[in-house]
């Protein structure tokens, strides 16, 4: 039971991390004019805009900080899986 819980725990946290690197790539995309247009743009832009424009209030002007919002937010979900996880097998 314990090992089943610490699998769980270790995968969702690395499916996080994944997809918190993968909104840092969208986000950098911003600085190469075309990127977006180019195929790992189109393909980021489908996984990462779904969750990010949930986050579109956090914008001053032409600036936005909607990937810095949606990463706050996936880091604290993160240590949540993780401190339940904890609390559950028992560290």
């Amino acid at each position: 039971m314990v090992t089943i819980v610490s699998y769980i725990v270790w995968a969702l946290v690395k499916l996080i991390n994944l997809y918190m690197l993968l909104i840092v790539i969208y986000a950098l995309l911003s600085w190469f004019p075309g990127a977006y247009d180019s195929a790992i743009g189109r393909f980021l832009a489908k996984i990462v805009e779904p969750y990010q424009s949930l986050f579109n209030f956090a914008s001053f002007g032409m600036l936005s900080f909607a990937p810095v919002v949606a990463l706050l937010v996936l880091y604290f979900i993160q240590m949540g899986i993780m401190y339940v996880g904890q609390m559950l097998v028992g560290f």
